[in-house]
């Protein structure tokens, strides 16, 4: 079986690897509060928190 001669140094491997980018969040804005907040994430406006455009949890 073929072997590499020499090992690669970190830089090398790490050049290679430079073109794999993460893409940008996914963001989207609520049609009810307005606010802006990433997808299938909870998020809070004015103290409270909404999911899907809906207050979560109880208010005591």
């Amino acid at each position: 079986m073929a072997l590499p001669k020499r090992r690669q140094s970190k830089s090398r491997g790490r050049k290679r690897r430079t073109h794999y980018k993460s893409s940008l969040p996914q963001v989207v804005k609520c049609k009810v509060t307005g606010e802006v907040h990433l997808r299938h994430h909870a998020y809070y406006h004015n103290d409270i928190l909404y999911y899907k455009g809906k207050p979560v949890g109880s208010e005591s």
